[in-house]
């Protein structure tokens, strides 16, 4: 964490970055010129501090661009992923009174709620009907299935690079090449991947591509839709035509500033941050198998993101073990995206997960600011807390 000793000892050890990242003190440093000197509105064109702003924007563009293998012209920036997909969703299925026959919309039933809400709002109102792809116990794509449902015709295919969840990475170069065979748009909800996986939108045949700033070590509220060149969206924000018409407003320039950096640093960094990422995961994950007995881990372990852990204790709710280290362990039961409701994982529902293990599960999310004191600390905090609830379980019992 990008913090002093002082402020680290105040706070718990935070083992959730899936749900967002501390940024980057170099991002804030570029930002915070863009808020207090250069200050212009990007679409300002007569002076000079509109000037610097544009050419800041267009700068991020670029950074963007290299990462993900693009090119900066296909950049449209948002307020982050879940803007991103609901414009390429809602975007791309306009809406036809004329039309008898609806769009049809293929989606990995562990999505992002972003993803899935955006595609059953368009089924609730008529204009689309979903096709729920196959995934098996570890989550993992059925992909001979993916080619059947994708030779009966398809108006768009949604499918996620990485999980949110259980960290699952998927075959996204194998996707785009069916994607391209039967000529179907391809949605890549890339937040949990870009700066952790390298990805070429260019040579993979993705059509649009979100991206979130907060899960790479940038702000939130920062994000973009990348957006092949030769497809059209409609927009659904109007007022003023900015970007090229497709999403409208004024740009958040240190946003988009500290969206840009930390792209440019994930380039430099990634393939080094996220070995030794992946090295302090597995530390942890040896010492929680060691100390906690019945331990299970969640999804594809051959394929996941370096940074991820998803474990479950059967004979414990996770709710009971996240009362006890809260103070001193910030992981959680599932995605950051409900609002603060606790409801079961959608993802491990989906991946047909029994009631119990469901009921026990706990994400986990190491970073780059994650120390190995951090995790030798957090496994013994984790450990304590199971065995103390056992103990607690069986008296009550």
């Amino acid at each position: 964490m990008p913090t002093t000793d002082i402020q680290r000892k105040s706070y718990p050890i935070y083992l959730d970055y899936h749900s967002t990242t501390p940024v980057d003190l170099r991002v804030v440093n570029q930002m915070l010129h863009f808020m207090t000197t250069a200050f212009g509105n990007a679409s300002s064109i007569d002076h000079t501090y509109g000037d610097e702003a544009e050419e800041a924007v267009s700068q991020a563009a670029i950074h963007i661009a290299k990462l993900i293998v693009a090119s900066p012209k296909e950049v449209i920036f948002t307020s982050g992923a879940t803007e991103s997909i609901n414009l390429a969703i809602q975007g791309s299925i306009p809406f036809d009174a004329s039309s008898k026959t609806k769009h049809r919309i293929a989606v990995l039933p562990v999505e992002h709620k972003a993803v899935l809400d955006s595609c059953y709002a368009l089924s609730k109102k008529g204009l689309a009907e979903i096709v729920s792809l196959r995934v098996d116990s570890k989550g993992r794509l059925d992909l001979e299935h993916l080619e059947q449902v994708c030779a009966s015709g398809l108006s768009l295919l949604c499918l996620m690079a990485a999980n949110n969840e259980i960290g699952n990475i998927y075959p996204i170069e194998e996707v785009g090449q069916l994607a391209q065979k039967y000529d179907i748009p391809f949605l890549c909800d890339a937040s949990q991947a870009v700066g952790k996986i390298p990805i070429s939108f260019e040579d993979w045949g993705i059509t649009y591509l979100a991206i979130s700033a907060h899960k790479l070590y940038g702000p939130k509220g920062s994000g973009a839709l990348v957006v092949r060149k030769g497809y059209h969206l409609e927009p659904i924000l109007f007022g003023g035509g900015h970007q090229r018409g497709l999403r409208s407003g004024t740009l958040n320039v240190p946003g988009i500033v500290g969206l840009g950096e930390a792209c440019r640093l994930r380039q430099l960094e990634m393939e080094e941050d996220e070995k030794a990422i992946a090295i302090k995961r597995d530390r942890l994950q040896s010492l929680l198998l060691d100390r906690i007995p019945e331990l299970a881990i969640n999804g594809d372990v051959t394929s996941r993101l370096s940074g991820n852990l998803h474990i479950s204790i059967p004979d414990i709710p996770n709710s009971a073990v996240i009362a006890r280290v809260r103070q001193e362990l910030a992981i959680s039961t599932g995605a950051a995206c409900s609002s603060g409701i606790e409801t079961p994982s959608h993802v491990l529902q989906a991946i047909g997960l029994p009631r119990e293990v469901i009921e026990g599960a706990l994400r986990i999310g190491v970073g780059k600011f994650t120390t190995s004191e951090e995790i030798e600390q957090a496994a013994k905090i984790l450990s304590s807390a199971v065995s103390l609830t056992r103990k607690a379980m069986r008296l009550q019992a």
